[in-house]
């Protein structure tokens, strides 16, 4: 079984405008060092939505897809890889100063073998590879604290 990853930032702004920035999912490349693209099919955010991403580290480019877990507005939202049976998500807490958002990846039933495989043999290890996630996790949320805290600064 994988390790849950998670890593958390608090923002300057209101679970609304954070809510704006993690939910625009087609943005997901502008926050996400791994993420190139990511497509919801069918154009709606919502829980069973899918979508196809493609992801790059180095000179690697793969192919994922996905399926909308959790949509609650302002809340969470939640989905699952397909490939390797991973699930993202993101969770909004409204704090005194704002929002506090987690961002983690799960694997409760562990990854698949081709994953667990492609893990250990091009991407550098298991623990590597987490260590990885977890760095660009931070990062994610750097960005998307910086974009929520400017539309807060434009709304006010």
């Amino acid at each position: 079984m994988s390790k849950s990853l998670s890593a958390t930032i608090d923002v300057d702004a209101s679970p609304a405008a954070v809510w704006t920035v993690v939910s625009d999912l087609k943005r997901m490349s502008e926050w996400s060092p791994q993420c190139r693209v990511m497509k919801v099919l069918g154009g709606d955010v919502k829980v069973g939505a899918r979508t196809i991403n493609l992801n790059q580290r180095g000179p690697l480019f793969w192919p994922t897809s996905s399926k909308i877990l959790r949509f609650e507005e302002n809340t969470a939202l939640a989905f699952r890889v397909v490939e390797n049976h991973t699930v993202w998500s993101y969770t909004l807490e409204e704090i005194p100063t704002g929002t506090r958002v987690t961002e983690r990846r799960e694997a409760p039933g562990g990854t698949s073998g081709l994953s667990n495989f492609l893990v250990a043999r091009v991407l550098g290890g298991i623990d590597e590879f987490d260590d990885e996630l977890v760095a660009g996790m931070n990062a994610t949320l750097r960005k998307i604290k910086n974009a929520a805290e400017r539309t807060r600064t434009v709304e006010a």
